[in-house]
């Protein structure tokens, strides 16, 4: 028995396909392709062409760089060494200050070191943010990098910190000018407007008063509009003295004159008292009293402890002498005794009480009754 296969007809082009190519095996597939060595040799060449026509310029800028970041840092270091000699001369001249007659009494040792640290480091800081920054923008502009986007950036965002923390910005300044000016410093009593009292630190933002309850104040800089300051140069103690408008004025003057004397010679007051202590002469004049002024210049920040002692010298010599220190409205040594109020009141009378044995006597009799 024979079977029959019908015939398929494919067409001759698919035919002819088939025969040329053979189908891949998957061995085939799976082989990478691996570059001969002539290729190699021509992607070596090509590298070291370019290498060899560039090399030159990435050398160039390659130096430049280095020579800019070397000049750089070598100039910081020069800089901020300069800046180190001159705070170490001022440090030296406020030493030699020190060593004069009047330099102890002026410069204190606490408000120039600070003065000092303060100015060098402000300075320092300045210089090499201007150095390093300079040479940073040379840098990006030996790549061929654009910088006015970069430029137009940080201006933008400058004007936005300032309008953001102008405050912070007002403190700082203010803080530079006033170091540098020397306005006050640490030791000096100043009244700052907001606060007064003992400077015990000076910043770039905040200065520290010690006020005279103890207190601490931490005022802003930017805040003050006006200083005071009490420490600088001398100070004056003015004592006014009032006595009794019929007081001998040339007893009191003389009583004055010899305690003001007395107390130049003396020590330690000696030292505070800048001048002789001065009898002025009369303030003021009123009717029942006057005010004598006494004065003298002291070291600064002395004057409250001057006044005091002499106020506590003139009372005594005051008192030794017969002469009266008065205050305001004065009142009679002895003043006459007044009349006395109850002694133009009546006494009680016996007849005001309806059960006192005078008013049952004075009372009238009952009539007798008429009725039967």
């Amino acid at each position: 028995m024979h079977l029959e296969v019908p015939a398929v007809s494919l067409p001759v082009a698919d035919v002819a396909l088939a025969a040329v190519s053979p189908s891949p095996t998957p061995s085939e597939a799976e082989t990478p392709t691996v570059p001969s060595l002539r290729d190699a040799q021509e992607s070596a060449t090509n590298a070291a062409g370019w290498v060899e026509e560039n090399w030159s310029t990435w050398l160039a800028i390659g130096l430049r760089v280095l020579l800019i970041v070397v000049i750089a840092a070598v100039l910081r270091v020069v800089v901020r060494r300069a800046i180190t000699k001159l705070i170490e001369r001022m440090s030296r001249t406020g030493n030699t200050v020190d060593g004069s007659g009047l330099g102890g009494l002026l410069v204190n040792a606490e408000r120039r070191r600070q003065r000092s640290a303060a100015i060098g480091s402000v300075l320092r800081s300045v210089a090499s943010f201007l150095i390093m920054g300079t040479a940073a923008l040379m840098v990006l502009g030996t790549f061929q990098i654009n910088l006015a986007p970069l430029l137009a950036s940080a201006g933008v965002a400058g004007v936005a910190i300032g309008f953001g923390a102008r405050n912070l910005v007002t403190d700082f300044l203010s803080g530079v000018f006033m170091i540098l000016e020397d306005q006050y410093g640490v030791g000096d009593t100043i009244d700052a407007g907001v606060a007064s009292g003992e400077v015990i630190e000076v910043g770039l933002r905040v200065t520290k008063l010690r006020g005279d309850s103890g207190e601490i104040w931490y005022v802003r800089n930017g805040e003050v509009k006006r200083i005071g300051n009490r420490s600088q140069g001398w100070a004056t103690a003015n004592v006014d003295v009032t006595v009794r408008a019929d007081e001998d004025l040339d007893r009191v003057k003389a009583t004055l004159v010899e305690v003001a004397e007395k107390m130049n010679k003396e020590e330690p007051w000696n030292e505070l008292l800048w001048s002789p202590v001065e009898v002025l002469g009369l303030d003021s004049v009123l009717l029942d009293s006057m005010v004598v002024r006494v004065s003298a210049k002291t070291m600064p920040g002395k004057s409250l402890s001057v006044e005091r002692e002499l106020r506590w010298r003139i009372k005594r010599a005051f008192d030794a002498a017969g002469i009266r220190i008065v205050g305001g409205a004065t009142t009679p040594e002895d003043p006459a005794p007044g009349p006395d109020p109850a002694a133009s009141v009546a006494p009680p009378s016996a007849y005001a009480s309806s059960v006192s044995p005078q008013s049952v006597a004075a009372s009238p009799l009952t009539p007798p009754s008429t009725t039967k």
